[in-house]
C-alpha cells in the first residue's frame, strides 16, 4: 500500500513539473489608457546641475534637492514618463560632467551669453541681471566705490569671466585690490557678512534669494550686465533639445509651470516662460 501511494505521489509531482514548465510567461502591459512606459523602456534623463546655486538649484541643510530648475525638470520628466536621475556636482566640474556622459545637460541658472557656441542650447527660460552684492551699512554704494577693494566671486560663472576677460575686467575688475575666487556663492557671502570681503558680483536673481533669507544686505544700483539662462547640452544632441523644449510648451500651457515658478518669488519676474511671456517660446533660440 505505502508503494502504490509513494508511485502515485511520485506521477503527481511529474504532472505538475511538467504543467509548470509548459506555462508561458505572463508579461505586464500598461493598464488600457496609459502612457508609461514599459520598465524596459523607461528613459533615464541625467540632470546635471549646481549643488550650490539656489534658488534654481541646491541641496539643503537636510541633504534635500530643491530649487526652480530641479522642479521643472522633475515635473518634465512625470509628463515624459521619464525617469529623473539628479546628478549635483560643484559648478567648475560642469564641462567634465556633461563631456564623460555623466549627465545629459546642464539645467541650473546657465547663462548663454559667452558660450553661444559651446553647447547645444535650448530657448532661453529666464533674464538675468549681474550685480554687486554689499553689506547693508557698506561704504560702496558705486561701481567706482570698488576700488581697492576686496571683491568675491564664484568660479567659472560667468560674473568671474566679466571681472578676469574683456572690457569689464580691464575697467572694473583691475581697480579691485583683489578678485577673490571661491568654489561656491554661499561661502563667499558667508565671508561677506563677516566683513572678510567688500563685495559679492553675483546673478541678481541669486541675491535676491539670499536677501529673502538673511538681513543685512543691499544690491547696488549700477549693473555689471544683463543675460539670459538657458539649458545646454552636448553639441549636436537636437533630439534632446527638442525633446526638453516640447516638454516644456506642455507645462506652460497646462498651467504647470506658472504653478512651480509662483513658488520662487524671488526669480518670478525674471522667468520669461509665464503666460504673458510665452511669445519667447517662439521667437527666441539659441542654437549652434
Amino acid at each position: 500500500m505505502k508503494k502504490r501511494l509513494l508511485a502515485l505521489l511520485l506521477i503527481l509531482v511529474a504532472v505538475f513539473a511538467l504543467a509548470a514548465c509548459g506555462t508561458p510567461a505572463v508579461k505586464e502591459t500598461p493598464a488600457a489608457g496609459s502612457s508609461a512606459a514599459a520598465p524596459s523602456e523607461i528613459k533615464v534623463f541625467k540632470h546635471g546641475f549646481d549643488k550650490d546655486y539656489p534658488p534654481y538649484s541646491y541641496i539643503d541643510k537636510d541633504g534635500k534637492t530643491s530649487g526652480f530648475d530641479v522642479e521643472i525638470a522633475q515635473a518634465l520628466c512625470e509628463l515624459k514618463g521619464w525617469k529623473h536621475e539628479q546628478v549635483p556636482f560643484a559648478w567648475d566640474a560642469k564641462d567634465a560632467e556633461l563631456k564623460s556622459g555623466a549627465c545629459d545637460c546642464i539645467w541650473s541658472g546657465f547663462t548663454v551669453e559667452g558660450r553661444e557656441n559651446d553647447y547645444t542650447w535650448s530657448f532661453p527660460y529666464s533674464t538675468n541681471v549681474q550685480v554687486i552684492l554689499v553689506a547693508e551699512n557698506s561704504p560702496v554704494k558705486t561701481l567706482a566705490d570698488l576700488e581697492g577693494k576686496l571683491v568675491g566671486v564664484q568660479t567659472a560663472t560667468s560674473a568671474y569671466t566679466m571681472l578676469t576677460e574683456g572690457e569689464v575686467a580691464e575697467s572694473l575688475g583691475k581697480t579691485f585690490k583683489e578678485l577673490k575666487v571661491y568654489e561656491s556663492y554661499p561661502v563667499a557671502l558667508t565671508d561677506l557678512k563677516a566683513g572678510a570681503i567688500d563685495a559679492v558680483a553675483i546673478d541678481v536673481t541669486q541675491a535676491k534669494f539670499h536677501m529673502a533669507n538673511t538681513t543685512g544686505l543691499a544690491i547696488l544700483e549700477e549693473k555689471l550686465s544683463e543675460e539670459n539662462y538657458a539649458i545646454g547640452f552636448r553639441l549636436g544632441d537636437d533630439a534632446l533639445k527638442k525633446e526638453v523644449e516640447d516638454g516644456l510648451k506642455e507645462l506652460v500651457a497646462s498651467g504647470k509651470y506658472d504653478e512651480i515658478a509662483k513658488k520662487y518669488p524671488d526669480i518670478y519676474e525674471y522667468l520669461t516662460l509665464l503666460p504673458k511671456k510665452q511669445s519667447v517660446l517662439y521667437n527666441l533660440s539659441y542654437g549652434t
